[in-house]
């Protein structure tokens, strides 16, 4: 069965390539456009050195099931379709000049799911992660994680995300843990199904680390036991 065809026109915002300090890839969730997280993400980003690729999935949605969903061939086959998206959007924005050393991945909902397996499956060309309400498609532990060893990662989620179920949330971040990650967890009491000034300051701060060449700044921690 075919996969979802995932080439539509990506949106590009900030810096221009060439002069850009990191890239940013964001991924958005279901029934979403680019444009609306430019607007209600991007938009809010302080850090203006950053050049921003968000890939576009065709009807606004990366995969027909819930990510907490038992897996199925043709969740695999559109799965493996939006990691290849991503590669794309990297690739794109690599050939004009940006800097391809310096990448940070991130997304909201379904994007924060496939942002969170791209990690997990085909981590070496990343510097950082961000999944704002996100947890593993079909669950936890499948995929063999390849280490991510000391990779700066933030995740979020609201404590009774409409989604993201917090024991699916929780569940990742596990996983992203025994991977290695320098990870920071984040869960917010009452929110509902959106992107907080907090998330965003977030992702700035990973964005200003990354276009610095630092390591992360923040200490491991909240990583569930």
């Amino acid at each position: 069965m075919a996969a979802v065809a995932t080439h539509g026109a990506a949106l590009r915002l900030g810096a221009m390539p060439a002069h850009a300090d990191a890239l940013c890839v964001f991924v958005h969730g279901r029934g979403q456009s680019p444009e609306e997280m430019g607007e209600h993400v991007i938009a809010r980003l302080r850090n203006g050195s950053t050049h921003v690729v968000l890939p576009r999935a065709e009807n606004s949605v990366w995969y027909d099931a819930r990510a907490i969903d038992p897996l199925t061939e043709r969740t695999v086959e559109q799965l493996q379709a939006g990691l290849d998206a991503i590669d794309a959007a990297i690739a794109l924005a690599v050939a004009d000049g940006a800097p391809g050393d310096r990448v940070v991945l991130a997304g909201f909902s379904q994007g924060a799911c496939l942002a969170l397996e791209y990690a997990m499956r085909r981590p070496g060309r990343l510097r950082g992660l961000v999944a704002f309400t996100g947890c593993r498609v079909g669950g936890p532990s499948r995929v063999a994680a390849s280490p991510l060893a000391g990779l700066p990662v933030y995740l979020s989620n609201g404590d009774a995300d409409p989604w993201i179920p917090l024991g699916a949330f929780l569940e990742a971040a596990g996983d992203v843990a025994q991977a290695g990650a320098a990870l920071r967890l984040e869960v917010f009491p009452g929110r509902v199904h959106e992107v907080l000034d907090a998330e965003v300051s977030a992702l700035d701060a990973m964005l200003e680390t990354v276009a610095g060449g630092r390591a992360a700044s923040w200490p491991a921690r909240g990583a569930p036991a």
